[in-house]
């Protein structure tokens, strides 16, 4: 017996896959894909996003870094010292405010980002392969629109913590 393509009718009438089991599929494709790309980068994609979003600009401190990609502070101070001590990122004063830290690229890491930049991206093209190139352009744009819509739905937690859940055991836990 084979199963329902998503697009078919099970026997009740009801398609078989959901949108939660489609975007679970698709993130862990995405976070092998990752992985296999990014090799030994200090903390693998959770560490190649911020270094994207230091590169990027836009956080004024490592507490706004930690905010803007809804990781811990505790956590993201551990995770920036790994990059600090790989040469990818250092921590400069503030000029704006002299009790903060801003995280900048180092040379090192931006010439890195740039490399990696490439690898992720054909990575992703790779998962998404289903789709012609303008297709795969404008799904990047409808989920990073939605994404940004959703961001703030349930603060207390941490983004990152939920793809771990999803990716180790398949359903995420809230909290």
């Amino acid at each position: 017996m084979t199963a329902a393509r998503p697009d078919e009718p099970s026997a009740e009438g009801v398609t078989e896959e959901t949108f939660g089991w489609s975007l679970g599929v698709l993130l862990r494709a995405h976070q092998s894909s990752l992985l296999t790309v990014l090799g030994d980068f200090p903390h693998g994609p959770r560490g190649y996003h911020t270094l994207a979003a230091v590169v990027r600009g836009g956080q004024p401190s490592q507490l706004a870094l930690a905010a803007h990609l809804g990781i811990d502070r505790t956590v993201m101070t551990y995770l920036l010292d790994d990059l600090v001590d790989a040469g990818l990122v250092e921590r400069r004063l503030n000029p704006g405010d002299r009790r903060q830290r801003k995280i900048v690229a180092t040379a090192d890491g931006l010439s890195t980002f740039r490399t990696l930049e490439q690898r992720v991206r054909e990575a992703e093209d790779s998962v998404l392969r289903a789709l012609d190139p303008a297709e795969r352009e404008t799904f990047r744009s409808l989920i990073r629109r939605v994404a940004c819509d959703v961001r703030d739905v349930a603060p207390a937690k941490d983004p990152c913590d939920v793809a771990a859940e999803v990716l180790s055991d398949g359903t995420a836990h809230t909290g």
